[in-house]
């Protein structure tokens, strides 16, 4: 552990992983030392999720594991390698591998395995990431992401005052409707800066107990 740069990338280094029997690579995720740790002492392959900002185990939700077979480090001590027996597929979009569109064709090389079943929270954020590579003519949030970041901002703005609007009038269905509007327009934000929802509701349970009061005073320091 002691030969492991993590200070390199701000306490995370790039893991490469690939299937214990082909060889095939079959994503790139990161881990920091508690992730390594878990990944070393359980045989399962951890992560640290930048969007999420927090720990999670491959296939937590899906029941697609990783078993780790060998783990191996560059010569750099940077990066490093997990060669893993991985149960179903190691892509959120089904696909055994993550690697499988070509970039000088923008053609898909692999066809899904299975649907992965997400909570709806996860499933629209992966959709979301999705629509960054969508055409724009077609898709209403892949026209905000090339409209730009003002562009967007604008948006969340403009659903922000009109549901502010639709509780000053009392109306309870405009409410609901607009207060969805706003968080589907905050949510392309979030995805906008690879922020996954997921880490919002962490940073809203670290505040449990604590006083706004308290929090908004520690904020400023």
């Amino acid at each position: 552990m002691q030969k492991i740069d993590f200070e390199k990338n701000n306490g995370l280094v790039p893991v490469i992983v690939q299937d214990v029997d082909t060889n095939e690579v079959l994503m790139l995720a990161y881990m920091n030392e508690e992730a390594l740790n878990k990944t070393l002492n359980s045989g399962y392959a951890h992560y640290f999720s930048r969007s999420r900002n927090k720990l999670w185990k491959k296939g937590e939700s899906s029941g697609n594991i990783q078993e780790v077979k060998e783990v191996l480090i560059d010569c750099d001590n940077d990066t490093i390698l997990l060669k893993v027996k991985q149960t179903g597929s190691a892509c959120h979009t089904g696909r055994k591998s993550c690697f499988f569109t070509n970039l000088k064709t923008n053609k898909i090389t692999m066809d899904k395995e299975e649907e992965i079943e997400y909570n709806f929270v996860d499933k629209l954020y992966h959709t979301l990431q999705d629509r960054k590579n969508a055409d724009p003519k077609t898709s209403y949030v892949s026209s905000l992401y090339h409209k730009g970041e003002n562009s967007l901002l604008k948006k969340v703005v403009e659903e922000a005052g009109e549901f502010c609007f639709a509780v000053k009038d009392d109306d309870k269905k405009e409410i609901i409707y607009e207060a969805a509007d706003l968080a589907f327009h905050t949510l392309i934000a979030l995805a906008y800066k690879n922020i996954h929802p997921e880490a919002i509701l962490e940073e809203l349970k670290r505040r449990e107990g604590i006083s706004g009061i308290e929090e908004k005073k520690n904020r400023k320091k």
